[in-house]
């Protein structure tokens, strides 16, 4: 089965957007047809993401990898990125922005930095719950869609990026260092985000003019 959280379709639909769910299967024929139908492209959280993608050996502690939904979004990514129409990214999401401009990932976050905080998804913990906060780079697009430079967040992932890719702004920080969101500066809408945005829809509207601007962007 494909499928997608309804936090994600519905924090579209909240803010005016129609929500259209891509499979990952498409192929490189489908690209131009479809992206010309898009007005805005939401990458999705999801599991890990090949290393082989970004040049490293697979490490024990890399969860299940997807490689025909590897290949859908990168290629979909790197298609959608010279059209100049908005883009969100949001955890996966994130991390195959980075990789798909030549960036690389840290494969287990407490693996390499033991005392970092704990990022990654705890089932016992709702995902719209805060678990850290994050500092936003003062001036960039996020920190002024979002009205703001200090916000906690909610987490749900044990990797994250660590060189970024060409183009690739770092935009946020956790506590512990850790990237927690990036731009590509010279895009007219390109911001990607670590944590689950939509997931905090359910009990706050603090993200939510992150989801009305990408979607204004859109118009």
């Amino acid at each position: 089965m494909h499928s997608v959280g309804t936090t994600y379709t519905r924090a579209i639909q909240q803010v005016g957007g129609t929500p259209l769910i891509i499979p990952p299967v498409t192929q490189c024929d489908d690209w131009p047809g479809l992206l010309a139908h898009l007005d805005g492209l939401l990458l999705s959280g999801g599991e890990d993401i090949d290393p082989n993608h970004y040049g490293q050996e697979l490490e024990p502690w890399t969860g299940r990898v997807d490689e025909e939904r590897d290949y859908a979004e990168l290629g979909l990514l790197r298609a959608w990125l010279p059209l100049g129409k908005p883009l969100l990214a949001i955890c996966r999401g994130h991390q195959v922005v980075n990789v798909a401009l030549g960036g690389t990932l840290l494969q287990d976050i407490t693996t390499r930095f033991p005392d970092a905080l704990d990022h990654a998804y705890t089932p016992a913990r709702p995902m719209e719950r805060d678990v850290h906060t994050v500092d936003l780079v003062d001036g960039s697009r996020l920190a002024r869609v979002l009205g703001g430079t200090h916000f906690a967040v909610n987490s749900a992932h044990h990797q994250a990026v660590m060189e970024p890719g060409h183009g690739v702004s770092i935009v946020a920080r956790a506590p512990d260092g850790i990237i927690e969101a990036t731009e590509i500066a010279e895009h007219p809408f390109c911001i990607s985000v670590q944590w689950h945005p939509e997931a905090m829809l359910k009990t706050s509207d603090t993200m939510r003019p992150l989801f009305a601007a990408f979607i204004d962007a859109a118009r």
